[in-house]
């Protein structure tokens, strides 16, 4: 989905961050956590970084993002 097509989509209030290099616009007051739950990422398997700052897990649902925030998601592979 291109940034022009999620921009007609949202509706209401929105801020604009950039996500893993991309720029998207999200509704204000989206927490991390509600951002990884519209992914539909599994929060247990990822650490995530706001503006050069690694968040704890514990923090997923407190730091609300905000206009110009650069969130950078990284999901943890194992193996051998």
């Amino acid at each position: 989905m291109g940034i022009r097509q999620q921009r007609s989509e949202v509706s209401g209030d929105t801020v604009r961050i950039v996500l893993n290099g991309e720029e998207r616009d999200i509704p204000k007051g989206t927490t991390v956590m509600g951002l990884l739950d519209l992914l539909e990422l599994p929060p247990r398997l990822l650490a995530v970084e706001v503006s050069g700052r690694v968040l704890s897990r514990e923090e997923f649902e407190q730091v609300e993002l905000k206009e110009g925030d650069v969130v950078e998601i990284v999901n943890f592979v194992g193996g051998g």
